[in-house]
């Protein structure tokens, strides 16, 4: 397994960080409305560390389920699995101890924080089969991607309110926005394969689709800062990923690929506007 770094590096995207980012913003955002602030660092780091080694293992399995179609889908026919450079039981093998490996960093934290990390596993194990019977498939990820904010409030106050799920909702219209962008790309591709997306799934109403997910996310987010009395910072923060999404939208206008994939690359930005204002909120409070 040592002699082949480089496909390795490219089986878990570690040269692609924009899903760790995606990933990331979420469970900070889980983090900090839970701490009402700054979380304790060890959490913090646990996360962190979680985040990557998770987002890695979900890539691994993910080529593994999708290994005969991405061949035949010009994006990805170069993926290691693809291209016979990785074999399945080496992507089985990494999946299964970077997952190991993120259960063993939790395992100093309570015991609720352990328990959720098993729908949790499921989840990321399972979403890479959902494209071959759920229509939309991305609000499967959103779930997915999400649940490391129930996972952070457990951490840091040992149980999960309700603002929890509604910020794992926000974050599931979001997904659904970011991946049927994602998605547009490899329409013409999955179309020929039988794979089913959202983009396919919404067909002509893609873009009304994805600006109606833009939207509800920032709704469920502006109605839980409001719930925990977040001041006018937060809400700065959500203005600026609100011009974000408008720019995404005009992106993805005429549905061109490589536009559409720009979009979805620079999402980044709008999680992390979100995050700098929830956090510069509370930090101005403290």
């Amino acid at each position: 397994m040592a002699s082949q770094p480089h496909p390795y590096l490219r089986l878990l995207r570690l040269d692609k960080p924009i899903g760790i980012l995606l990933l990331l913003w979420p469970t900070m955002w889980g983090l900090w409305f839970a701490a009402e602030g700054i979380p304790p660092l060890v959490i913090l780091l646990i996360f962190i560390a979680g985040v990557v080694l998770m987002r890695s293992a979900g890539c691994a399995i993910n080529d593994f389920a999708d290994r005969r179609f991405d061949a035949h889908v010009e994006r990805t026919q170069s993926r290691p699995l693809a291209t016979g450079e990785v074999t399945p039981r080496e992507a089985l093998l990494l999946a299964g101890g970077l997952s190991l490996l993120a259960f063993i960093l939790i395992l100093p934290l309570n015991k609720l924080v352990v328990l959720l990390s098993l729908p949790a596993l499921l989840l990321a194990a399972s979403y890479p089969f959902t494209k071959r019977f759920l229509a939309i498939p991305q609000a499967y990820l959103g779930m997915a991607f999400g649940f490391g904010v129930p996972m952070a409030y457990a951490a840091v106050r040992n149980e999960v309110p309700f603002e929890a799920w509604l910020l794992l909702a926000a974050n599931l219209f979001w997904s659904v926005a970011y991946d049927t962008e994602y998605a547009m790309v490899d329409r013409p591709d999955d179309l020929k394969i039988g794979i089913k997306t959202s983009a396919i799934t919404f067909g002509k109403l893609d873009i009304a689709a994805i600006a109606f997910c833009y939207i509800a996310s920032l709704l469920l987010l502006a109605y839980t800062g409001l719930r925990v009395g977040l001041g006018p910072v937060f809400y700065l923060g959500l203005t600026v990923a609100a011009g974000i999404g408008i720019y995404h939208l005009w992106l993805i206008r005429n549905r061109e690929q490589a536009a559409c994939f720009k979009a979805f690359l620079h999402n980044t930005w709008f999680g992390f506007a979100i995050f700098a204002g929830l956090s510069l909120d509370y930090f101005l409070r403290s």
